[in-house]
């Protein structure tokens, strides 16, 4: 792992319950938040049936993503219950790392969801998140669960019920650090961001935002006085908070409409984006305070080909970035905005979901359909391999050690060399 990026590492898992290795992939964005593994060497050329090391089948159906501490890999998934119409188990599975036994799958709540999801879509989207003793599981209006890495009900909490525009179903991720679970809450009713006590599940500290539905991740990170901050997208804005009390930092209007795209972080330096009905990508020193429109704090900004619903990638100082429902790619340097390129055409990526991720040197780009591309993590855009999963995959993938973990519609594979 190059220096810088374990000192951040170190920082930033600071005080963490467990023991997180350089290896974990504890969170849907990876250890840094930013969508990089900066130790994993997972495999380039897999397939359904190529360089898998194991593969199990998931009940039920959820686009959450897997995530892998020590030797356990825990997903989410919500199980139609037979006989009840739109009544659902929503559990949480923990499978052996090495092996792909499951080691135990608790039930969290039944429940029949008050609202409808989209199309494409189920009930169990937001990933989980584990401190290496505990497992967090949020089902948005379903509640949010604490389970010990064995398995055992800690906790839950119930924050009431979500009203989702166009009810497009919930979706944001809970983000641990330390002894915070900090939960979203941005919907078309009054909305929160929640810091709860990681070990109680008692409120630590919850702050109004003034935003409509908005489907992203609270991302933890430090400025350059080594202050932690919640940066967190918005329609109206994006924000920073103060992780210890939950006050506003900074804001600064600008977004597209319903934001899906999780901020990345680096340096002192945020970068958020959005790119439903508009466009817009910008950088922000997080050293700035208040109203940062038309100041010297936007760094830069961008208005053209952002994301719609995956998360930028931050690695080797760009930024890579596509379009949901066209998958081209584009990848700017994330210090000045200048692009590298805007828009390539990658093989088999057509139609995205999943956010990209990076390791090992390489990019790995997920279309909808099950198609894996990986390209080289450089300042030129080359094709190193193409992969097809066999079956769709919207969740984003995981990489650990020398595997690629992949949640695909059915199955959750392990990838990794014999």
């Amino acid at each position: 792992m190059p220096r810088i990026a374990c000192g951040l590492l170190c920082l930033l898992l600071g005080g963490t319950a467990g023991v997180l290795r350089g290896d974990d992939w504890s969170h849907w964005r990876g250890p840094l938040g930013n969508g990089v593994a900066p130790e994993a060497t997972p495999p380039v050329e897999f397939g359904a049936a190529k360089n898998v090391r194991w593969k199990v089948e998931i009940p039920g159906r959820g686009s959450s993503s897997p995530v892998i501490h020590g030797d356990r890999v825990f997903v989410t998934t919500a199980v139609p219950v037979a006989g009840k119409d739109d009544t659902f188990d929503f559990r949480v599975i923990c499978f052996d790392r090495a092996t792909g036994k499951e080691r135990w799958s608790r039930l969290a709540v039944t429940a029949k969801p008050h609202e409808g999801t989209h199309q494409t879509n189920g009930f169990a989207s937001a990933s989980p998140c584990t401190d290496g003793e505990r497992v967090y599981a949020h089902f948005g209006s379903r509640g949010l669960f604490c389970f010990t890495s064995d398995g055992e009900l800690l906790w839950e909490r119930d924050f009431g019920d979500m009203t989702i525009r166009n009810g497009f179903g919930e979706g944001s991720s809970p983000t641990v650090h330390g002894d915070l679970v900090l939960v979203p809450w941005d919907h078309e009713g009054p909305s929160m961001l929640f810091a709860v006590d990681a070990r109680t599940g008692k409120t630590v500290w919850e702050t109004p935002r003034d935003e409509p539905t908005c489907w992203c991740t609270p991302l933890v990170t430090l400025d350059k006085a080594g202050r932690k901050q919640v940066v967190m997208n918005g329609q109206n804005a994006a924000r920073g908070y103060d992780l210890a009390t939950g006050k506003e930092l900074w804001h600064c209007s600008g977004q597209t409409q319903r934001p899906c795209a999780s901020a990345v972080a680096e340096d002192g330096v945020a970068w958020v984006t959005s790119g439903f009905r508009g466009a817009f990508l910008g950088a922000f020193d997080l050293a700035g305070s208040g109203d940062l429109a038309g100041g010297t704090s936007v760094l830069w900004t961008r208005s053209k080909d952002t994301p719609d619903v995956a998360s930028p990638l931050l690695s080797g100082g760009r930024l890579w970035f596509y379009k949901e429902k066209s998958g081209l790619l584009s990848c700017v340097d994330a210090r000045t905005g200048d692009p590298l390129w805007e828009t390539a055409r990658v093989e088999g990526v057509n139609n995205t979901y999943a956010s990209p991720i990076a390791a090992g040197g390489h990019v790995y780009l997920t279309d909808r359909r099950g198609t894996i591309a990986v390209v080289a993590d450089a300042p030129e855009l080359r094709l190193v391999a193409t992969n097809d999963m066999g079956e769709a995959v919207d969740a984003t993938p995981a990489a650990a050690g020398d595997n690629l973990f992949v949640r695909g519609e059915r199955h959750l594979f392990c990838l990794g060399k014999p």
